[in-house]
This record gives structure tokens, sequence and C-alpha cells, in this order.
């Protein structure tokens, strides 16, 4: 290699640390993220969603129960795999390669401490559920932590630089394989080890294309890199990740402790069916609006104005999905699980409460992660868990149902509360917020009672499958339609309008 060759090959990895560059076009630049996210999250909603419904037909309940008791456990010792420090990468002003590879190696190590603390624990899972079948399914999981520990730092280099299409690549490519192994894996027979193989495979390919994708490679580990302040950072980062996990993950647990693996099956499918349409909106967004929202820490206007659109937006997309699910459950998850998952039915309509609160929940995590304050971020987070916990282990007894209806009470009840505190000695006001999300709010909410009076008097009878496309077509027209009788709609409603005008031009030129 020549010594010009040389020179470039260290300017680009150089290139990986600094983010002065990004401040000249940032609006640009953000718009196009959320372009290529929301356009790769499109991509993986199929993918998943078409996956969903293929396995659905050829696995049981039973199946992704067995799943379901290990990745609890499993999720939960997953937070130490990251400790933080990737969003610890992101968030920091400044930072240099000594630092960033002294973090790979501990994220690295942490990994493999994990997938062996794994291997040790899936005997104590098994018998804890009195499932053998959980020990073989624990050990083969165990090895996805070391590819995640080897990903971790890259992927957060990748996030820092805004290299949005590069992740969006990856993301898809991981999923399609490890979809496509899983479908074709259940269609031979394969049962459970579908969904085994399907997670590795994800595991394995994205780390693949992550080192290929990000050209940084670590040095050595330095104990003069100064890292104290990201440890810390992270530290309080992993710390509410973990109690957070633990109690909102406590069900699982309880259900497949106390019901088995079928009832935790219908539990689990009831609300991960509900989730995925939110989780392909706010997991795109929530990746663009982090770094930008990182940057304006110190422009607080900008930083508001920048916050209160992009919760706009989520609210806009998602609060009205989870309000059709709820007002057409029974079309809905007749037309996409099959008749053996009707137990689901009610299990999904007791959820979606908590699912609309939910669709916000992203609001108080910017806010932490942005402006450095996770340690009120973990604070909260304990005192949280603790009332989860309790609501949990109480109406667990009851069955399913109970417990359902318990935790959308608790979610309703709670969301005030911690919007209060996360917005303490912030430039933001809970009362901002309200009248950011209350035309999506009410304008879902009376389209979701208009169809489901609809719904439930029967009024349209076809096939159900043309009967739910005719529900969403009502749904949206009521939708729009509460939302332009509203004070001010019609004004917001152009705004947004033009926010996709302007996306699609910069989506052109880009």
């Amino acid at each position: 290699m020549s010594k010009q060759q040389n020179v470039s090959s260290h300017t680009q990895v150089r290139d990986y640390f600094n983010t002065d560059h990004l401040k000249a076009d940032l609006k640009q630049r953000s718009v196009k993220g959320g372009i290529v996210t929301i356009a790769a999250q499109a991509s993986k909603f199929a993918f998943k969603f078409g996956s969903t419904i293929v396995l659905a037909r050829l696995l049981l309940p039973e199946d992704y129960g067995l799943i379901g008791m290990a990745t609890v456990i499993i999720g939960f010792v997953e937070y130490f795999k990251d400790l933080g420090l990737s969003t610890a990468t992101i968030q920091r002003r400044e930072i240099n390669h000594q630092q960033i590879s002294t973090l790979f190696w501990i994220n690295l190590g942490v990994g493999c401490l994990v997938a062996l603390m794994v291997a040790g624990l899936a005997p104590a899972i098994a018998s804890f559920y009195h499932e053998p079948r959980l020990k073989s399914i624990t050990l083969a999981l165990a090895i996805n932590f070391v590819f995640g520990g080897l990903t971790v730092q890259h992927q957060a280099l990748l996030r820092r630089q805004m290299q949005f299409t590069s992740l969006a690549k990856i993301e898809i490519i991981a999923m399609a394989m490890g979809v496509v192994t899983a479908i074709l894996a259940a269609y031979y027979g394969l049962g459970y080890w579908a969904l085994v193989v399907m997670l590795m495979v994800t595991a394995i390919v994205n780390a693949i294309g992550v080192w290929v994708a990000c050209r940084w490679r670590p040095g050595l580990p330095r104990k003069d890199s100064e890292i104290g302040s990201m440890l810390a950072y992270g530290g309080n980062l992993t710390g509410f990740g973990l109690v957070n996990y633990f109690s909102r993950n406590l069900d699982n647990v309880l259900i497949g402790h106390r019901w088995g693996s079928s009832a935790l099956g219908l539990y689990d499918q009831a609300y991960k069916l509900l989730l995925l349409p939110i989780l392909q909106i706010n997991g795109p967004i929530n990746s663009v609006a982090l770094p930008t929202l990182s940057s304006l820490q110190t422009e607080p206007e900008k930083y508001k104005k920048y916050y209160y659109k992009a919760i706009l937006l989520i609210s806009t997309l998602g609060m009205p999905i989870v309000a059709f699910m709820f007002a057409c459950t029974e079309p809905l998850v007749l037309t996409l699980l099959g008749e053996q998952w009707s137990e689901t039915i009610l299990i999904f309509r007791c959820l979606a409460p908590a699912a609309f609160v939910g669709t916000i929940n992203v609001a108080e995590g910017w806010v932490y992660q942005s402006l450095a304050s996770t340690h009120r971020m973990f604070r909260w987070g304990i005192a949280s868990s603790i009332l989860n916990a309790i609501i949990f282990v109480w109406s667990v007894q009851g069955g399913i149902v109970h417990l359902a209806i318990a935790y959308s009470i608790y979610s309703m009840a709670i969301k005030p509360i911690s919007l209060i505190y996360c917005y303490q000695k912030t430039p933001l006001k809970i009362t901002e917020l309200i009248k950011t999300i209350h035309r999506p709010a009410i304008a879902s909410l009376g389209a979701a009672a208009l169809v489901a009076m609809i719904e439930y008097w029967s009024i349209i009878q076809t096939q159900v499958l043309i009967d739910l496309l005719v529900y969403l077509i009502l749904y949206g027209l009521s939708y729009l339609f509460i939302w332009l009788l509203l004070p001010g709609g019609r004004s917001i409603l152009l705004d947004l309008v033009q926010m996709v005008k302007n996306l699609k031009k910069n989506k052109r030129s880009s």
C-alpha cells in the first residue's frame, strides 16, 4: 500500500470519531436518515409480518412458549453485553480511537462472559420451568452473545456518523436470512428449533455485515484512555435497562412458571403482535432522533422544536395503528394467525391500552440519554419496576386476562408521573407534550369507537379478510375527518403533508 493510500485510510478511520462535519447539514442528514430507516423498517416489517403469518401456521403455541421461556432469562442477561456503552459512544461529543478500542474489548469480554453464564444457567432454567427441552435451547442461544459483543462499538460508530443506509442494508439482509431459514426449518418439521435457528442466523449475519461496513478496527485496550465518564453513563443506562427489563418481562416468567408453555405462547404472541407495528415505527425514528438530539443538547430551543416534531410523528403513526388493532382484534387475529390462536383475542384487547400509551414510551428515553441524565433514568427505573413487579405478582394468580387488564391500568396511571419526573430541569414541558399528541390521540380513539361499533353489531359481514380491509378504509377516513374537525387540525395536517413532500424531495435529491 502506498503512503498516500495509508494516509487516506487513516483519515477515513478518524472520520468515525469526528462529528463536526455533520452539523453543517444536520437537518438534511436527519431527514435522509429518517427516510432510509423508515424504508428499511418497512422492509423488516414485511419480513417479520410475513414470517409471523407463515410460522404461526407451521408451529404451535407451545413452540413459541418454549422460546419465550428461554429468551426472557437470556434477554435479561443480554443487558450486560452492551453495558450502555454503545449509547455512550453515540452521545459523547468527543471520542478517540483509544477510548473506543478499550470499550470494544470490554464489550467483547463481557459478551464472552455472558455466553458462559447463560450456558451455565441452562440446567437451572430448565429446572425452574420444569421443561428439559429448555437446556439445549439455552445452550444454542448462548453463542449469540459473542457475536453481539463483537458488533456493539462498530454499530455505535455507524450510528454516530448517521450511516443509516449501511445499517439498514445489514439489518434487512440479516433478518431476511434468519426468516427464510426459520420457515424452511419449520416446514421440514423442526418445530421450536426453527425459532432458535432464526435468532442465531440473524445474529451471525448481522455481525459479519457490521464488520464489513465499518472499516474501523480496534487497537489494544489502554488504562489511560479516560473512559470513566462513559462507563458511568453506560452503567446507569444498563442499570435502568436491567430493572426495566426485569419488571417488563416478569409477566412472562410468572405466566410460564404458573400456567405453562401453552399459556405463555398465547400471551407472548398477543403481546408481540400488538407491539410489532409500533416497534417498526419507534425503532427507525429512535435511531435518528437520539444522535440528532444529542448533537442539539447545548441548543435548547432547537432541541425542543426537534423533540416535539419527533413525538408528533410517532404519535401520528403509532396511535391510530394500536387503536385500529383494538377495534378489529377478532378479524385481525383470525386473518393473521388462524383459528388456532383465537384464545389470544381477549388477551390482545386487554393489552391494547398499555400499547396505546406505549407509543410514546421513547419520549423519556430520548431526554435521559441525549442530555446525559441516565442516573435519573436509573432511579426512576428502580421505583417504577418495584410497582410493576407488585402488579404482576398479584395479578398473575387470577390468570392471563387478569394480568393483562392490571398491566394496562398500571401503564396508563404511571405515564403522567413518569413524564413529569423526566422533564424536571429540562427545557421541555408536559403541557407542550399534551398539545403535541392530543390530536392523534383523539382522532385515533374516535375512529376506533366508530369501527368497533360497526364490527360489534356485525353491520358488515363478508369474508374475514374483506371485512378487515373495509374496516381499515372506514377507520382511515374517520381518523382524517376527526383530525380536521379539531381546532388547528387542518394547519397541523398541512404541515405534516409538507413534511412528507420534503422527505420525498430529499429522497430524490439524495
